[in-house]
């Protein structure tokens, strides 16, 4: 990176984090901490629940899927805008009514302490494996730019993100949230727009797009219903339904967020506006990347984007057999490329007869490239057998410092800092007060004062955060990190909705039956999701569904039992 960009990214990230430090100064109050002292307009609210959901795993993973596979993860979202609306009316309203800091307060009150530490304990398992993965995808950034070791630099985000959050809770969570989320929508604008413009005059938006879905790359709907396909229509609406009811109804990172609304409207507002825009920003952000798939058509890629393992096997023995490789990949590209530029002028002509020929040709070459990077892969591992060998979380990075000009390379980087940040902070934040509020207070110091409990927080938001980047040094094998964070919260999402989906409306099940319900319902997700039974999206409604069924059945069979007894005395 340039000078330029360097002072670009430099002045964005001190910015943001002095900003909000300073606007949550005084901070000494536990509804101050992890409430913000519940003042946040809806604004605030909508854009700190998206920005704690569009982590940096969304800006560097998301662009590499559409690369690889398509836009079908779009479809991931389709269930968003109905959970959004039953939030609004069932969860928001009884969570502001209740007057509660985490959602699993509401479980002791309705049920008892060990379904409350039940649920408290899967949320701070997955949240706590979840942002380890979200540490991990900025260090990737800094890794690459400075080609040093991804340890070092994910060490160095997690102590950056850990400082701000401990001096100013929620409130510079949200504060900072209100300024990434602005950053961020103005830089991918940007990014798209270069994108088009680095094209070759004769390919515009329209005829890249068309490139693209030659090769496999637009297949945005799938109406196709399977049990096994992660992403069609049917998991999107069903599953992701469930999933994204789960996930912002019941983990904490973001109850957190829309507990902080000034009042029911404010939060019932920016959760409505959420799930209205979160599907166009989806959509835009794998857009990027199938445009950069077509830009690579016309320039050529590099044999492998991870340019810290690349630099590795070219320094090792294996120099000579890498040579070679890139020799197959390079003269692979140049034919290619001449086909490619044949399928642009039969689009051109509209000559379907050509188009399905060169299309036919371009998608040979493309298995043949595959098979290139099979071989590259192989010596990687042969030269280190700890190699990373899955380059998709690389793609986006190594086009924006390869090919956008100086300053605007700094703005996309810090976009991407500041939307790991967010999230971060907000993961860290709810980890901090769900152990604060669940277990310290409720087991360990039941009378202490507010000031006590501030300490408290901090000092838990310093554990997890050391916990989390522990875990981040383990993500580098995971692949594609967008869909690993999915994959991880649908082992546990539908269990923990199920327990909450009770209480609200099963009002005769009773604490006993729906802790046993939660257990048999995990134990049931895990197998079927450890043995790859049905796609990821199908474990949040069977784990779900599976709560509140056994629960329903385990009360009457306790009833039965008690009425049997009575009968007998």
């Amino acid at each position: 990176m340039s000078n330029l960009d360097w002072a670009v990214l430099l002045i964005t990230l001190l910015g943001i984090v002095s900003y909000g430090v300073y606007k949550s100064r005084g901070t000494r109050s536990m509804d101050a901490y992890l409430l913000g002292s519940q003042s946040m307009p809806w604004y605030t609210v909508c854009l700190s629940v998206m920005a704690t959901q569009a982590s940096a795993i969304t800006f560097l993973s998301a662009p590499g899927l559409a690369y690889s596979s398509g836009m079908s993860f779009v479809q991931f979202y389709f269930g968003l805008p109905l959970a959004m609306i039953v939030l609004c009316i069932t969860f928001v309203p009884i969570f502001h009514r209740l007057k509660v800091y985490t959602a699993y307060e509401f479980l002791e009150q309705r049920f008892d302490f060990k379904t409350r530490a039940l649920t408290a304990f899967l949320f701070l398992i997955q949240r706590g494996l979840s942002t380890g993965i979200t540490i991990y995808a900025p260090a990737i950034i800094l890794s690459t730019i400075l080609n040093i070791n991804v340890t070092y630099t994910t060490l160095f985000m997690g102590g950056l993100v850990i400082f701000y959050t401990v001096f100013g809770g929620t409130k510079a969570v949200s504060y900072t949230q209100l300024l990434q989320m602005t950053i961020i929508f103005c830089g991918l604008f940007a990014a798209g727009v270069m994108v088009v413009h680095l094209l070759p005059e004769s390919v515009g938006f329209s005829k890249a797009i068309n490139i693209a879905g030659k090769m496999g790359r637009t297949n945005a709907i799938d109406f196709d219903f399977s049990w096994t396909n992660p992403y069609n229509v049917w998991s999107g609406i069903i599953g992701g339904f469930f999933l994204q009811l789960s996930y912002f109804g019941t983990d904490q990172s973001q109850v957190g967020r829309y507990l902080t609304g000034s009042s029911v409207g404010q939060s019932r507002l920016g959760l409505l506006m959420n799930g209205l825009v979160k599907i166009p920003m989806q959509f835009l952000i794998l857009l990027i990347g199938v445009l950069v798939f077509t830009f690579y058509q016309y320039n050529k890629a590099p044999l492998f984007f991870n340019s810290y393992e690349l630099h590795k096997l070219e320094h090792s023995e294996h120099r000579a057999e890498l040579a070679n490789i890139q020799l197959k990949h390079d003269q692979l590209f140049e034919k290619k490329k001449q086909e490619v530029e044949k399928l642009d002028v039969a689009l051109a002509t509209h000559n379907q007869a050509l188009i399905d020929q060169q299309r036919t040709l371009v998608k040979q070459y493309d298995e043949e490239g595959k098979v290139i990077r099979g071989e590259l892969k192989a010596l990687m591992i042969k030269n280190d057998a700890d190699a990373a060998t899955n380059d998709n979380n690389y793609i986006f990075l190594s086009f924006v410092t390869q090919y956008l000009p100086k300053g605007l390379i700094g703005l996309l980087i810090a976009i991407i800092f500041l939307a790991s940040m967010g999230s971060t902070a907000s993961a860290l934040n709810s980890l901090a007060s769900t152990t604060v509020v669940d277990i310290y207070k409720r087991l360990i110091n039941k009378s202490g004062n507010d000031g006590a409990y501030v300490n408290a927080s901090r000092w838990a938001t310093v554990g997890w955060g050391l916990v989390c980047v522990v875990m981040a040094l383990f993500t580098s094998k995971i692949g594609n990190l967008i869909e690993a964070v999915n994959i991880l919260g649908s082992f546990i999402y539908g269990t923990i909705l199920g327990v909450f989906l009770v209480a609200f409306y099963l009002k005769k099940v009773r604490g006993r039956a729906v802790f046993y319900a939660a257990i048999l319902a995990e134990v049931i997700v895990c197998i079927l999701g450890f043995k790859e039974v049905v796609a990821y999206l199908w474990l949040n409604v069977i784990g779900c569904l599976s709560v509140v069924i056994i629960a329903y059945l385990l009360q009457m069979f306790i009833e039965e039992k008690s009425s049997e007894v009575c009968s007998v005395a």
